[in-house]
């Protein structure tokens, strides 16, 4: 399958997901191709029209050379120079598909001429996911003032192959692809992770044999929230009647009341991730960019400087997941805690008991809300705001703000992957806890539990239950992440 783009309207998060997870190309259709040469003549056209125009980049030297005006052979010589010499960033890479959804989102500035690179530029980019591995790009040391560092390692051998014209270089390393690229990222996993996240807490739920009235339907109504009404809907949906006998008489917990709303919480900032996903994916944020708009001075319109290689809306959407993910770490390990707890679970002692008198050592379930407040305490490490450095970062000189939305992606991802555990490390108490009762899981359920509970071990064994839960994470991953 190929994912055929012809606009701007093409690039869409599903789009990003059929490139980016599942592998598929990407063909440039004819209306692109028509625009983008109208593009590169419009370049041609204004620079014929007044040699001495100023185009940042192109007319001009990049960064600390702005102020210097080049002559037509500084030009030529200086858009045949290779981006490598500025890849400086190193430590540990990008996913591949992370990788694939950046080179998806840099045709976005292409498309429509806006950054009048040759077609056969956004050619060869479109090509380059047509290969099973992308470059190395790493993860870590970009706090550059815009994008160049990542982009640089990205595209540095397609620069030095194709022979590049003036501003084919600077098309390829400005903007923000990279953002765009690490939010959509984001909102596709946290699509998983919410599901995961539901599931879990539903058993715990049923574990703990709740009141179905904390999750009436009225309540949707009456919180005035679509993502709070949308938890509610989930949560009966995987919990259905229970086990159809008596449930506890009186309220559950804070950590089982709070449910549906911290869920919402988390469905908010997934679907905020997507929406900025969406818009991100759709914007053109080249510098410098062409913009409309003839008169007698620019009969071909203009180039214009801007800012467009920042995306705070992507790291306020990310730091939303990493939040969300940090207050769910601390559901999964009350949760946790409550069910080990006879006295507030009203379940028997043996749920946690340690056994003394028994002949064998049985497995332990009373150290696994301790692991789970390690993954918790970690989590909220990364859930501190990402904000815009404090002192002058990014270089030096022009460059005195650096983008952080590298981090952000790499907190929201840690931060994440705590919640994996602290959730596994749920699944095997909440377990427990329907086995000591005599309780079935709720139908919608029971595949679900049926599979994670293969990966516990049986009580009698005396096993340590930290490879079981590392299991069960890596269980809940593959429905997370794409395989």
């Amino acid at each position: 399958m190929t994912v055929l783009v012809d606009s701007r309207a093409d690039l869409t998060l599903e789009a990003a997901r059929r490139v980016a997870w599942e592998g598929e190309g990407v063909e440039l259709g004819p209306g692109a191709l028509a625009a983008m040469e109208r593009g590169r003549e419009r370049l041609e056209k204004i620079i014929a029209h007044d040699p001495d125009v100023t185009i940042y980049g192109v007319t001009t030297g990049p960064g600390q050379l702005a102020h210097r005006q080049l002559t037509p052979e500084q030009r030529a010589r200086w858009a045949g120079r290779s981006p490598a010499r500025i890849a400086t960033a190193w430590g540990d890479p990008l996913p591949g598909r992370v990788v694939r959804a950046i080179v998806l989102a840099r045709l976005t500035n292409f498309v429509e001429g806006h950054a009048a690179v040759s077609p056969e530029i956004a050619r060869r980019v479109a090509a380059m996911l047509d290969a099973d591995e992308m470059p190395v790009v790493p993860a870590q040391g970009q706090g550059g003032a815009g994008e160049i560092l990542s982009l640089s390692h990205l595209f540095s051998a397609l620069a030095e192959a194709a022979q590049p014209a003036i501003k084919d270089v600077m098309g390829l390393v400005n903007g923000s692809p990279a953002a765009t690229g690490l939010v959509a990222d984001a909102a596709l996993v946290a699509e998983g992770r919410l599901e995961a996240a539901a599931r879990v807490f539903a058993l715990s739920f049923e574990a703990f044999n709740a009141p179905l009235d904390h999750l009436d339907p009225v309540l949707g109504d009456y919180w005035n929230n679509p993502h709070d009404r949308w938890a509610l809907e989930r949560l009966r949906a995987l919990v259905g009647g229970g086990h159809g006998g008596e449930r506890r008489p009186y309220q559950a917990p804070v950590s089982y009341r709070i449910l549906p709303r911290m869920l919402g919480q988390a469905r908010r900032a997934a679907t905020l991730a997507a929406e900025v996903a969406a818009e991100s994916l759709q914007a053109v944020s080249d510098n410098p960019v062409w913009a409309e708009g003839a008169d007698d001075d620019h009969p071909f319109g203009r180039f214009v400087t801007n800012g467009g290689y920042h995306n705070p809306h992507a790291v306020l959407a990310m730091d939303a997941l990493c939040a969300a993910c940090a207050n769910l770490c601390v559901l999964a390990e009350r949760q946790g805690a409550k069910l080990l707890d006879g006295k507030v679970s009203l379940l028997p002692d043996q749920l946690a008991a340690l056994d003394i008198e028994a002949d064998a050592p049985r497995t332990y379930l009373g150290c696994l809300p301790m692991a789970q407040t390690g993954y918790e305490e970690e989590a909220r490490l990364y859930a501190q705001a990402t904000l815009l450095p404090g002192s002058e970062s990014g270089g030096f000189g022009q460059n005195d703000v650096a983008s952080p939305v590298f981090l952000a992606w790499t907190k929201q991802d840690r931060a994440g992957r705590c919640l994996d555990m602290a959730l596994a490390s749920l699944v095997p108490i909440a377990l427990r806890a329907l086995d000591v009762a005599g309780r079935p899981a709720p139908p919608p359920l029971a595949g679900f539990a049926a599979a994670l509970r293969a990966l516990v071990p049986d009580p009698a064994e005396g096993r340590a239950m930290g490879p079981a839960v590392g299991a069960i994470a890596d269980a809940l991953r593959r429905a997370i992440y794409p395989s």
